[in-house]
């Protein structure tokens, strides 16, 4: 074999040797190799595996001392039983209590929560990249939480409240041209992140924006969505969002004492005895919520802005959806029943579609989080409660659960709601509601539901 032949011969064997070495060397030692000049190539992509990822300190625990010495002398897995169970029903009961208090201070816990849960991600991704010295970060990702806000806040306000703000002409400024202030603030934001980028940190920041965008989707989206749903009837709102702590609950307590089969590798915890036992559970007990809230108005009623009393109320003549029908039972059952027929609201059949999707598809939220936190080799979101860990920990699946209510009301449920096309056209000026007027006159008359006028 000639020279020319063997040259490239030998450059093959060097290339897979080089390779070979290279792909035992730590991913740092590869990345700063690769990384010709500190900025292009390939040294700006990201070769790190999970387990290069950085450890984020531990939460700290938050339990407190009358509980430490309550239940200093049971084993850690009832320790935690109890810690559990006491803050479960300390929780519901200040649930209970923001329900009485109505629809606004819903709201407002609904804010507050996104707020939260914000915070806790975001927290996990400054730590995790080591990113509390990137320029005006941390202000950029509240600033774009607060444009985010401002936006889906004032299309509410637009939507609700048109009677109220047709009053007030500061206010119909705002309204009249949100969409374009909104967008004005974000490209504010942007152009200020585009500013702040640092040599040798593109990458760094441009991994925090996309978290930061990505956590804004997760949090603020969905909490919009729950409020939305609030709007179409509380018990649009407390079913949903009941049955899915029922089933959190119950599958807690069914694989506390039954489990055995593990469900999932993400979250060894959970078993196949307590996700069924949740199931059942969760489904008969939105069948009887369900019975329960459809006989009050203050549960069925839309949720509206009075101008006049500058509240919200809650009164209407309940749609057929809330209101008793008969329903035939299938012959099988008739037997066991001893009866033909039974008196149900068309609601608790829609109540069953709704457990269900809690109690099956709602714990993959969960799940979801719970990949999420191994990826970054943390327990929980954050210690804010004890025995449970933070905000985000206790509603990974109730935004998932609003997704789907609201994908629910306007499939199968909503029409067209007068109400809201009044407001509506309350906002038009003299000329146009005139020309509505016009043209569904004639559209009656058409009809035959009026009679047309005689001229003299």
């Amino acid at each position: 074999m000639d020279l020319v032949h063997l040259v490239p011969i030998l450059g093959v064997v060097r290339l897979e040797r080089c390779l070979c070495a290279m792909d035992r060397l730590p991913a740092a030692v590869l990345v700063h190799l690769l990384d010709v000049d500190g900025e292009d190539g390939f040294g700006e992509l990201d070769l790190r595996s999970d387990a290069d990822v950085p450890e984020v300190p531990p939460p700290t625990d938050r339990t407190p001392e009358i509980f430490r010495k309550a239940l200093s002398g049971l084993s850690s897995r009832w320790k935690n039983w109890w810690i559990r169970g006491i803050l479960t029903l300390a929780m519901i009961s200040f649930f209970f209590l923001v329900i009485y208090m109505g629809s606004f201070m819903l709201m407002l816990l609904v804010l507050s929560i996104q707020v939260k849960c914000f915070h806790e991600i975001i927290t996990i991704g400054y730590r995790v990249y080591r990113s509390y010295d990137l320029p005006w970060f941390r202000t950029l990702s509240w600033y774009f939480l607060l444009c985010v806000n401002y936006f889906f806040y004032g299309e509410t306000v637009a939507d609700y409240f048109a009677t109220f703000v047709q009053r007030r002409e500061q206010l119909q400024f705002l309204i009249r041209y949100h969409r374009f202030i909104s967008f004005t603030l974000y490209l504010a934001g942007f152009c200020l992140f585009v500013l702040s980028l640092v040599k040798k940190q593109y990458r760094l920041q441009f991994y925090m924006f996309a978290w930061t965008h990505v956590t804004l989707l997760i949090t603020v989206t969905q909490s919009h969505l729950v409020i939305q749903n609030l709007f179409e009837g509380m018990i649009w709102f407390l079913v949903p969002i009941s049955s899915v702590i029922c089933n959190d609950i119950a599958a807690y307590i069914f694989g506390f004492f039954f489990g055995r089969t593990p469900l999932i590798k993400l979250s060894p915890k959970k078993t196949w005895e307590g996700f069924i036992g949740g199931f059942f559970t969760t489904v008969v007990f939105g069948f009887i919520a369900a019975y329960l809230l459809a006989q009050y108005q203050y549960f069925v009623c839309p949720v509206e802005y009075n101008s006049e009393t500058n509240r919200f109320v809650t009164e209407c003549e309940p749609s057929e959806l809330f209101q008793l029908q008969k329903y035939a039972i299938p012959p099988l059952l008739q037997v066991v029943l001893g009866r033909e027929t039974v008196n149900l609201y068309p609601f608790q059949l829609h109540s069953i579609a709704l457990s269900t999707f809690a109690s099956l598809i709602g714990p993959f939220g969960g799940f979801f989080a719970s990949g999420f936190k191994r990826a970054f080799k943390i327990k929980d979101f954050a210690d804010t409660i004890p025995g449970h860990g933070g905000i985000m920990d206790r509603f990974d699946c109730q935004y998932l659960m609003a997704t789907f209510v609201h994908v629910y009301i306007t499939s199968f449920i909503r029409g067209p709601n007068p109400s809201k096309l009044l407001q509506q056209l309350l906002v038009l000026q003299p000329e146009q509601q005139l020309n509505v007027y016009k043209t569904l006159k004639s559209h009656l008359i058409e009809k035959g539901i009026l009679q047309p006028s005689l001229k003299g």
